[in-house]
């Protein structure tokens, strides 16, 4: 298999397991703004919340922000991949990317001139 085979395997690769990770972020993350609203109907019934529906949803807030933190950080990380793999691909592929790049500034220029 040559350079450009392995790239492009390597980018399904990666973008399936990306999808797989951002996923379970995402349910879990579903999870913990249903724990949040379950909290904010919970206090709508009280006069004061107590201490242990605070702590709940305090962590429930934690553990959203870290949900947060986790797929911003895979956000990142696949898009240095994409980038790192758009840049191997030019370097061995350099007269296609640039035929490429005509191609998609002819489109573009021809979309933009018929507004």
């Amino acid at each position: 298999m040559d350079q450009t085979q392995q790239n492009g395997k390597g980018i399904a690769d990666n973008q399936a397991a990306s999808a797989t990770a951002r996923d379970k972020l995402m349910d879990e993350l579903k999870h913990a703004i249903g724990e949040a609203e379950d909290w904010l109907k919970d206090t709508a019934k009280e006069p004061a919340p107590n201490s242990e529906t605070r702590a709940r949803f305090d962590d429930t807030l934690r553990t959203a922000k870290t949900d947060l933190r986790k797929l911003e950080d895979s956000l990142i990380a696949r898009s240095r991949n994409a980038a790192e793999s758009a840049n191997v691909y030019v370097r061995d592929n350099p007269w296609k990317s640039v035929g490429l790049g005509a191609a998609i500034g002819v489109i573009v220029g021809l979309l933009v001139a018929r507004k």
